[in-house]
């Protein structure tokens, strides 16, 4: 039997290159390698795509782009679902791969937000996760909750400045937010993930602080009311017919869920089955399954809740891509349904070529 030919490509122009590496390493230990002709296109931190046939550790220690690399790029032909590779022939790219399907184990912006899989649509090359318009929609979070409003789903509440008023005049824009919220205060740039320039604002300077720092990351800052909950992520895969996991809590082990906090410390823990009633627990997980629907995801997601005290459920944010590291609640909330990590794998690549 001829096997899938899987082109996974890593890295890219974003503040997340660091987890598509280690999301990467995973996906390619574990990926069925009696299954899947695995072809890997790294994506330097500047842009450069290259086709890579080294250890797959390198990949991991970032090390990848050093050695047994050739510069390489998709063929955008309506189906010819080709990587040219440039084997330094004068003549220019002068082998060329089969693909049959992609998997896009990539991160944030230039990755996740509909720019990639535009890409992938132009080259008539089925791909793993949601397409352009659930990818951009569900990638800025300003336009996630103006579309989620119209489907009732209790959100945070919010506003939104752009980089520009906070440089040009940031005492306006505090004075409208502290109008409207009190301390503390959440802000995070709408287009990033993994934490990634987020902070909580306890006084009118922090949140200034705050505000310029998201604004180095994207060109859209939200700010929303601080809100004392537990951290509940419910995983999501399927096309028109979904499968929803159970939920998994987070305890960060510091004030919020930060970078530092997912990748660098050890003071988070996870519990799955997150420790909240049943009867909460299944508003979540059917809160999930309407907000992968409403934004009519393909493939898979990471849907993330708050769950207040007093049982108040409130949607925090949705991940197209989610992460695949080794401490990542989407493999794992899978995992826990009795899934192996390569099972979960082979589902999502069979979703792929079965809704494009």
């Amino acid at each position: 039997m001829k096997k899938t030919t899987v082109l996974c490509m890593f890295g890219g122009k974003s503040t997340e290159y660091e987890v598509s590496l280690s999301s990467a390493h995973s996906i390619l230990s574990n990926i069925d390698r009696n299954k899947y002709d695995v072809i890997m296109l790294g994506i330097t931190r500047d842009g450069k795509w290259f086709h890579y046939n080294g250890d797959i550790d390198s990949i991991k220690d970032d090390t990848w782009h050093q050695k047994d690399v050739l510069p390489a790029m998709l063929i955008p032909d309506a189906g010819s679902k080709k990587l040219l590779i440039n084997c330094g022939d004068p003549s220019g790219y002068a082998e060329s791969a089969d693909i049959d399907v992609v998997f896009p184990v990539m991160h944030g912006a230039h990755c996740e937000d509909g720019t990639l899989q535009g890409l992938l649509e132009i080259c008539e090359l089925p791909y793993v996760g949601p397409g352009c318009l659930s990818s951009a929609v569900a990638m800025d979070k300003v336009f996630t909750k103006l579309v989620l409003n119209n489907f009732d789903i209790p959100q945070a509440k919010f506003k939104f400045f752009t980089a520009s008023q906070i440089s040009s005049d940031p005492d306006t824009c505090i004075s409208k937010a502290e109008a409207e919220f009190t301390y503390p205060i959440f802000v995070k740039p709408a287009n990033a993930g993994s934490s990634i320039g987020t902070g909580k604002a306890a006084n009118r300077e922090a949140l200034k602080t705050a505000l310029i720092n998201a604004a180095k990351y994207d060109s859209k800052i939200i700010i929303e009311e601080y809100i004392t909950a537990k951290e509940i992520e419910v995983a999501v895969m399927g096309n028109d017919d979904i499968v929803i996991s159970q939920c998994g809590e987070i305890n960060p082990g510091s004030d919020y869920y930060d970078y530092d906090t997912k990748y660098k410390t050890n003071t988070s823990s996870a519990y799955i089955p997150a420790n909240i009633p049943a009867d909460t627990a299944k508003k979540v997980r059917e809160l999930a399954g309407t907000i992968y629907k409403a934004l009519d995801c393909k493939g898979m997601s990471r849907v993330d809740f708050f769950v207040c005290d007093d049982g108040r459920i409130v949607f925090n944010e949705i991940n197209t891509l989610p992460g695949f590291t080794n401490i990542s609640m989407y493999p794992k909330l899978f995992v826990s349904e009795g899934l192996t990590y390569s099972e979960i794998i082979d589902k999502l690549i069979s979703l792929a070529t079965a809704s494009r």
